[in-house]
């Protein structure tokens, strides 16, 4: 069956993230734009996953827990799961070398965690959009390690995108897909999301992938197999 997504959503946990993209406002303005499945992907953390997931749950949207990771060279890479407790340890890995820099609020944004009643119950005091400690070199293996999927973000973009910092992709660095907007000439399986840090931003019912099930664990293998076949 076709599966509308979008992948690569930020909350208001991430600093550069609109105050009004909560775990219920990013459910219900995706079932508006007639999407089937999204992924939270907030900076360096999963804290908002949980409570989005459930919000899907009750509204008949697929959450994917998720996590947008800078590495040491400043190039952000999507991390898609299927299952929450896998991205936490991933977050607890990196919560062990990423930078600790205190957020300034009044200029980076407030970094909130929530429920899913969309009550704030935390605040992450560190700085979300800074290194994770992680090189790029690392990250593919780490990530696979917990179960994930790691995608480089954006390589068409030049600012944190994978082509703009090293100059061309490296295949032997172990990715198997792709993020990307337009054609890139990367010979790997693509996919295209918002990167939304507003709620208007998030993705019309545009880009599809197949799968078996309207399910997590249906939209993972569904990726799973589309890496497969760029191998």
């Amino acid at each position: 069956m076709k599966l509308y997504y979008d992948f690569h959503i930020h909350s208001c946990l991430s600093p550069c993230g609109d105050d009004d993209s909560t775990p219920n406002n990013i459910v219900n303005m995706a079932l508006i734009k007639g999407l089937n499945v999204i992924a939270v992907s907030d900076h360096n953390t999963g804290k908002n996953c949980p409570a989005a997931m459930a919000v899907g749950k009750k509204n008949g949207l697929v959450v994917l827990p998720a996590m947008e990771l800078t590495t040491s060279e400043d190039i952000h890479v999507l991390c898609l799961f299927e299952r929450y407790e896998d991205l936490a340890k991933l977050e607890d890995h990196i919560q062990r070398t990423r930078l600790k820099i205190k957020n300034r609020p009044e200029v980076f944004g407030r970094q909130r965690v929530m429920n899913e009643n969309d009550e704030v119950i935390g605040e992450e005091e560190n700085l979300l959009i800074v290194s994770s400690g992680v090189s790029v070199e690392e990250v593919a293996k780490l990530v696979k390690g917990f179960r994930g999927i790691p995608v480089p973000a954006h390589i068409d973009k030049q600012a944190n995108g994978i082509v703009g910092i090293l100059g061309a992709f490296d295949y032997g660095l172990g990715f198997e897909m792709i993020e990307c907007s337009v054609d890139s000439g990367v010979k790997l399986p693509q996919i295209t999301n918002s990167d939304a840090h507003y709620l208007w931003d998030i993705s019309e019912a545009e880009h599809f992938i197949e799968a078996e099930t309207c399910s997590a664990h249906g939209v993972f293998e569904a990726l799973k197999k589309m890496c497969r076949q760029g191998e």
